[in-house]
């Protein structure tokens, strides 16, 4: 057992040595950065966070080297064996795998001063340019400290492996007897101590392993990229890069499918140094500065509704609510997941099929709804009912426009049901106290509140009582009766006057018998505009997600380059409108309904009847149009995607 001891304090002394160079790499990036400190620059607590996260997974990565020489050494240790070759083969092991971290935190310091972004899997594109890329690491002298640093830590651990390895083979006692009792001891002690090095693998406790979402914390960019472990974001990326559904589009030519989106949108001016959809939106009116709240209610289908057709009375408040507000009945999600509803409604950008755009390891920037009103002197707040890290929503808000989240973290514990947090009426109960707090101040606020209810496992709070038998009725009585609550309580503040109310789903459901691969009423969501003491007023406008960006700016009348897909369906009207789910595309008019499978090159087209799949037709010349429009808005979003052109300008970075 004390042979035993002895080789796990060997393993662990690496492993802590590790630690303390990895920081090292991260002390030395956080000085070559301070630039990027700004009005932070005298917050030291607020900067110290950033290297306690660091340390957080710098410690996964830790792990995931020391898992193998544990393994090696608790199986051996139960045979009785330590010897010299073995911790020999562990000290090169561990050697070449830490080598290799620390040569991508030194070459990470660089690459992140360039492209104020962590290594990740683009940088496998240089493969092929061997001799420019070694010249360009070893031709620029501000590359070569980063190299020197490398030299060094390299250095200090060898030497550092090599006595550790020394000591220890020097403490083995020989020929020791060994117990039962002994050996019992070194197979619980294995376990613990793998079952540790398996959690640090993990990284947490939560619903969802360690993800780069972990490391935001602030509204400072770069402390927050500080934080990222280099090898991690770098295998995470790779990974995320491999999956099938991350492969990029290939519709049609992008150059044409470029052309066609311009014409789509009438945009006439050219923006180069944007992207080619951008344009300049001026405003009709001057600026209001009312505060918005967004509602994006879980799987709320149109076809829930009354006002669409159901006769169940499950949304009694939402059909009154359309009643008095601006409500747009013909609207669609773009696509069948929360992320794609996040991702198109404050973004304006279409869901790309399987693709979460939300969870990469390298978070692009976006100049959606929530930028352009944070600077427009907005302060903007995201509610979600369950942990921040869920589908990256904290890395990716945070790095996109949004100034403070609220999460499961926030929420006294004892209010948390299930896998997903909190429930609808505490989310929105919990809300009211900070709008009305951050309405004391005259900076106007954007809050986006994402209800969970509505998705299983479903929970009926004892204290509603709902008149439905089935369950999944019931969830949607629920979710439509804490939406009332929310708004009784709304309506005695002193903001509520100024608000604009906007309440959507993040996508449908399948009600009823699905009537084709594509179920529209996955689709087909009510958009409810609501601003106290307006006149009530229904439009019939074909829109979608994508659309609410520009809708609300219009609304508020603020002046801005449009670098979304979206129009504001105040001012103009679309012919047609995109939408996808896993593994198909969805294009319809006011009359037609196009469904095209890529996997396996099939397609539908059916006639719409009462906002519902009626009969499959045939129409070439409908379904050329709709097919043309679909795979010519998902070619450009990807292109543009792909060059970095979703925000102000190439290369954009927030500050």
């Amino acid at each position: 057992m004390k042979n035993y001891l002895y080789s796990l304090r060997f393993l662990f002394s690496i492993h802590i040595a590790g630690l303390l160079l990895l920081s090292l790499f991260r002390l030395i990036l956080f000085f070559r950065g301070t630039a990027n400190l700004g009005d932070e620059s005298g917050e030291y607590l607020l900067q110290s966070e950033a290297f306690l996260r660091g340390l957080w997974f710098d410690n996964v990565v830790a792990c995931y080297i020391l898992l193998l020489p544990l393994a090696v050494a608790s199986i051996s240790a139960w045979f009785g064996y330590y010897g010299a070759r073995l911790y020999r083969g562990l000290t090169i092991f561990m050697g070449i795998m830490y080598g290799i971290t620390f040569a991508i935190s030194a070459s990470d310091i660089p690459y992140f001063e360039y492209f104020f972004k962590h290594l990740n899997a683009s940088i496998f594109n240089w493969m092929g340019y061997g001799e420019t890329t070694l010249k360009m690491m070893f031709g620029e002298p501000a590359y070569r400290w980063p190299i020197f640093f490398f030299v060094v830590a390299v250095a200090i651990f060898s030497v550092f492996l090599r006595r550790m390895r020394k000591l220890t083979v020097a403490s083995f006692e020989k020929n020791r007897f060994r117990s039962w009792k002994s050996v019992g001891g070194i197979v619980v002690l294995t376990a613990l101590t793998l079952w540790a090095c398996m959690f640090g693998i993990r990284g947490r406790m939560g619903y969802n392993p360690i993800r780069v979402s972990a490391a935001y914390y602030c509204n400072n960019t770069f402390l927050n990229q500080l934080g990222i472990n280099p090898t991690f974001n770098l295998l995470r990326s790779t990974l995320e890069s491999t999956k099938k559904e991350n492969k990029s589009l290939r519709l049609m030519n992008e150059q044409e499918a470029i052309e066609n989106v311009r014409e789509f949108l009438a945009i006439e001016e050219s923006f180069p140094d944007i992207s080619p959809i951008a344009r300049t939106i001026n405003a009709d009116t001057s600026f209001v500065r009312k505060n918005v709240v967004l509602v994006l209610m879980e799987s709320m289908s149109g076809k829930f509704m009354e006002r669409y057709g159901d006769k169940r009375g499950l949304t009694p408040f939402l059909d009154s609510l359309a009643g008095q507000a601006t409500c747009f009945d013909r609207f669609y999600s773009a696509g069948t997941h929360t992320n794609h509803g996040l991702y198109a409604t404050l973004y304006g950008y279409p869901a790309m099929m399987k693709k979460n755009l939300m969870k990469g390891a390298v978070i692009p920037f976006y100049t959606g709804l929530p930028r352009i009103l944070q600077e427009n002197g907005y302060r903007t707040l995201f509610f979600m009912t369950h942990e921040s890290q869920y589908d990256n929503m904290n890395g990716f808000l945070r790095s996109n426009g949004y100034d403070e989240i609220y999460a499961q973290e926030n929420y006294p514990s004892e209010k948390v049901v299930n896998s997903f947090g909190v429930q609808d009426d505490f989310l929105y109960e919990y809300a009211i106290p900070v709008f009305t707090e951050r309405s004391a101040s005259v900076q106007p606020f954007f809050a986006t509140l994402l209800s969970i209810s509505n998705h299983p496992p479903y929970i009926i709070p004892p204290y509603f009582k709902p008149h439905s038998k089935d369950t999944e009725e019931q969830i949607v009585e629920y979710a439509d009766w804490s939406l009332r609550k929310f708004m009784d309580e709304a309506s005695r503040q002193p903001w509520y006057e100024n608000t604009i109310f906007v309440f959507l789903a993040d996508h449908g459901k399948l009600v009823g018998s699905p009537k084709s691969d594509m179920p529209l009423t996955y689709h087909h969501i009510p958009l409810i505009i609501y601003e106290p003491g307006q006149s009530p007023r229904k439009l019939e406008v074909l829109g979608g997600q994508i659309d609410v960006g520009p809708t609300i700016l219009g609304m508020l009348g603020i002046s801005y380059i449009n670098n979304m897909f979206g129009i504001d369906l105040f001012r103009q009207n679309r012919s047609c409108i995109l939408f996808t789910s896993d593994d198909a595309i969805g294009s319809m008019d006011r009359d037609y309904f196009y469904i095209y499978r890529p996997g396996d090159e099939q397609e539908w087209l059916f006639k719409v009847q009462d906002g519902e799949e009626g009969s499959a037709v045939t129409n070439d010349t409908i379904r050329n149009k709709l097919r043309n429009y679909a795979f010519s808005v998902l070619q450009t979003a990807q292109s543009i995607i792909d060059n970095e052109e979703t925000g102000k300008y190439k290369g954009y970075v927030p500050k």
